[in-house]
């Protein structure tokens, strides 16, 4: 469910919206990572002025610890 709100914001932000992939791993019972794979050339949108666009994620991501009890880190990779 987080993934797809990931993948659907992200795909409004960026430029090219065909190379966005969200992909979410668990690493443990209580932990998992989701990896924001984008074009090279939305890297920047997708950050945002002072990392303002991908903090908010984030934020959004730590909202949902709340509901399921798993802590979540974010990171964004260049395809």
């Amino acid at each position: 469910m987080i993934t797809k709100f990931i993948e659907n914001y992200a795909k409004l932000i960026v430029g090219v919206p065909e190379d966005v992939t969200v992909t979410k791993e668990l690493i443990d019972e209580n932990f998992a990572e989701i990896t924001i794979t984008v074009n090279s050339v939305d890297i920047g949108k997708l950050i945002g002025k002072n990392g303002n666009m991908i903090n908010a994620l984030k934020t959004m991501a730590n909202g949902c610890k709340a509901k399921d009890g798993i802590s979540y880190k974010i990171q964004v990779v260049v395809k």
